[in-house]
């Protein structure tokens, strides 16, 4: 072989190997511009998905969007503003009994249980009125929507008829459905609808189960709710009449049973 074509090998090996050299550089570069140009997306989305979390969570709840509502679809047979007076019974009745009551409270499912269809006879009767104010107290205390959720429910119900309110009350307080304080049964729509397929006029009733699921009268509820933080009351089940608080002798406990409610009543009614 001569010189000059060894020569010529050489210079054709090291030009060979100056472009792989350069084309391997060029894949690092933009190996690196790849890396880079990800890691920035991925930054960028993270910071994104944070923002969109925190934008989400400063937006108003359901509930509390129907708190701040200016305008209140309330249920028929309701009076005053937005409709939060509920009174129930026969004109001719002179005295009024008020009783103020958390769906979710285990206390007032024991006054229902006991004393309700004490209650719903004496109104039958026009021995006096019943005048209902709900409470949602207990839903703050867990974070919870059941008491809402429950008042909303008996709203729909009141929208029906005076009657169906008052046993849709009762069912939901009964011992089989009224559940633990710590089971937030009434958040969910289905299990008031089940509660209400108890209720003959609530049963296949399109226009009540409507109202439920759509929240017809949720804001109603959140006023109905306010109206009792406004009462001065403290604590449920609380029964009043002729402004006076009804409890048992010598407690400032509510009456639980047939025995004491009579008791604490008969004099108030006069009798």
């Amino acid at each position: 072989m001569s010189a000059r074509n060894n020569q010529s090998q050489k210079a054709a090996a090291r030009e060979r190997l100056r472009a792989e050299r350069e084309a391997q550089a060029k894949k690092e570069r933009a190996r690196r511009r790849l890396i880079v140009g990800v890691s920035a997306v991925a930054v960028l989305a993270a910071a994104g998905g944070i923002g969109y979390a925190v934008v989400q969570s400063n937006q108003p709840t359901a509930w509390e969007t129907a708190a701040d509502a200016k305008t209140v679809t309330a249920p028929k047979n309701t009076e005053g503003a937005n409709g939060t007076t509920v009174v129930v019974g026969k004109d001719s009745a002179k005295k009024t009994l008020e009783i103020y009551e958390d769906s979710r409270c285990p206390v007032c499912a024991t006054f229902e249980q006991a004393v309700g269809p004490t209650v719903e006879k004496d109104v039958e009767a026009g021995k006096y009125k019943l005048k209902y104010v709900g409470a949602t107290f207990i839903d703050k205390f867990d974070q919870g929507e059941g008491s809402k959720n429950a008042l909303s429910a008996l709203g729909a119900a009141l929208d029906v008829s005076p009657e169906a309110f008052l046993d849709y009350k009762a069912a939901l307080y009964s011992a089989k459905w009224h559940p633990e304080e710590s089971e937030d049964k009434f958040a969910k729509d289905s299990y008031l609808l089940e509660v209400a397929d108890t209720v003959p006029a609530l049963k296949a009733n399109a226009a009540f189960r409507k109202d439920v699921e759509e929240g017809t009268f949720d804001a109603w509820a959140m006023k109905m709710s306010k109206t009792f933080e406004e009462s001065g009351v403290t604590g449920t089940p609380t029964l009043r009449m002729d402004g006076k608080t009804l409890t048992t002798e010598g407690s400032q406990n509510p009456p639980l049973t047939v025995e004491e409610f009579n008791a604490v009543l008969t004099p108030v009614l006069g009798g």
